[in-house]
């Protein structure tokens, strides 16, 4: 895939996952390390927000406040 669409697709995951999401690299020469860094990020982040608490389990997940 060209490196030049990963933005689009990162746009394409936001809007149709209903979500805001900023990306911003702070560094980094080498295209493919860059991407793998967002990707990564995104699942951390997204497994975060998901995950339950497990001092509450009968709320809802959310990051909210936390970031």
């Amino acid at each position: 895939m060209d490196t030049e669409l990963f933005k689009e697709w990162f746009q394409a995951f936001s809007q149709s996952a209903g979500i805001t999401m900023h990306v911003e690299n702070i560094y980094g020469d080498n295209s493919h390390h860059i991407i793998e860094s967002c990707y990564k990020a995104l699942a951390r982040s997204l497994r975060t927000a998901l995950e339950m608490d497990p001092r509450n389990k009968k709320s809802i997940p959310s990051t909210k406040g936390s970031l």
